[in-house]
């Protein structure tokens, strides 16, 4: 209830602000009612992509519309306008077609209407973002923003030569219309950390960068946690595939299984894929402690996701890939008596969420307990690893840590084949050459 009567008062706010903010600049009123209407009607889509909030899009849409009322201002054409930067930066952020054609539809009939010629204007400026916004979805190189904002600029190009009937005239124009797309590419590149730092997203861009296993806290679980980094590799392997599978983002899937377990660097020794195969740490605690130097993984993730500026998109990979699962070897234990004091309560050994409430983070936490349970079998031979995969699938479903995210049952058995498929790869049988 409060969170539709604060969406309602937001959308009251917008309404009212972009209201004022016409009739200061003596837009038409058909306009920002246009705009809102349209924003209704696509609201419920919206609210379920990550950083796609009133609030965000809002200040998307003003600042495309401010940087295009600066340039008609100062007395420019609107040839000179980058409109191609709206669509290229939305597409990124947001990586949703839906939300890049709004605010684009937004900014350029609300700019057109600013213009000599509206239909002329609102013409050009939606064949520029239409373009841009096809050529720059997936992007994962700079170069390809660059050419997908050229590829706008001739678009702008062949958009003004159909509307004046094929009747080539005024080469200075066509040349600043034409350079005006590749601008908004470079324009786009320089300005897209900023928003990514302001709306709290990663585009796949940053994510390759993130990628790079040079990266501080990589190079340190190689020399302090090697099982570590090496389970999160596989796990990364097995969540991008997987999230290919079912139409989820692979990329942000890969490097969010890539630092989902960095606390254990904190105390690599207690976790069993770092420890000497003679000594066990956890032989001399009790089930609790036990339990408290596991769960606290958690904690001390999020606490070097801060201090190495990780991403905010990927602490939510180091929160949930347990979700609030059972910590059942330690539960198992004090149960048998191994707890020194108190009652054991089920509820004291489960780790503290959230819950996976994406497809992503849902794949990585099925990816990391698929990985870590096929990995204590002593024959993974193809049908105990497939056995294994569909055991420990059932049981995170059946436990309920999958219902937050928006994972099908077919999905589930999709994901369930891949990892079966890669799982059964890695520890296939080799023919001794001894």
């Amino acid at each position: 209830m409060k969170k539709l009567l604060k969406d309602n008062l937001l959308i009251l706010g917008l309404c009212a602000s972009i209201f004022a903010f016409g009739f200061l600049i003596h837009i038409n009123p058909a306009v920002p009612f246009f705009l809102i209407i349209l924003y209704l009607l696509f609201y419920k889509r919206f609210a379920k992509i990550k950083g796609a909030s009133l609030t965000n899009l809002s200040f998307l849409f003003l600042v495309s519309f401010s940087l295009g009322y600066l340039f008609l201002k100062q007395g420019l054409t609107f040839y000179y306008i980058p409109i191609a930067i709206i669509p290229m930066l939305a597409i990124l952020l947001f990586d949703n077609f839906e939300i890049a054609f709004f605010l684009s539809l937004a900014t350029s009939v609300s700019l057109a209407t600013l213009t000599p010629e509206p239909f002329k204007a609102w013409f050009i400026f939606m064949a520029s973002c239409a373009s841009a916004m096809v050529f720059a979805k997936d992007a994962r190189k700079r170069s390809k923003v660059i050419q997908a904002g050229a590829l706008a600029g001739l678009f702008q190009l062949l958009s003004l030569i159909l509307l004046e009937n094929l009747q080539i005239f005024g080469p200075q124009r066509y040349m600043v219309i034409v350079i005006n797309g590749l601008l908004s590419g470079v324009i786009t590149l320089g300005i897209l950390p900023l928003f990514e730092y302001i709306l709290q997203t990663v585009t796949n861009i940053s994510l390759l960068e993130l990628a790079d296993l040079n990266h501080p806290v990589l190079q340190r679980m190689i020399l302090e946690a090697p099982g570590t980094y090496h389970h999160s590799l596989i796990v990364g392997n097995l969540s991008d595939t997987a999230c290919s599978a079912v139409g989820a983002n692979g990329l942000l899937a890969r490097i969010g299984a890539y630092y989902h377990v960095i606390g254990k660097l904190h105390k690599p020794e207690y976790f069993i894929e770092n420890q000497n195969v003679k000594k066990n740490r956890h032989d001399d605690l009790s089930p609790t402690m036990s339990k408290l130097v596991i769960m606290n993984h958690i904690k001390e993730g999020l606490e070097m996701a801060k201090k190495y500026s990780l991403s905010p998109a990927l602490w939510s990979f180091i929160q949930q890939h347990h979700g609030n699962s059972l910590v059942y070897y330690f539960y198992r234990r004090a149960l048998e008596g191994k707890e020194e004091d108190g009652e054991v309560t089920e509820e004291g050994f489960r780790y503290p969420g959230p819950k996976p409430d994406t497809k992503e983070t849902a794949i990585v936490l099925l990816a990391d307990s698929v990985e870590a349970a096929t990995r204590s079998l002593k024959d993974p031979s193809p049908d105990k690893i497939e056995e294994t995969v569909h055991k420990v699938i059932n049981n995170k479903f059946i436990d309920g840590q999958l219902d937050a995210c928006e994972l099908t049952l077919k999905d589930i058995e999709k994901i369930s084949g891949v990892f079966i498929k890669i799982l059964s790869g890695i520890y296939h049988s080799r023919i001794s050459y001894s």
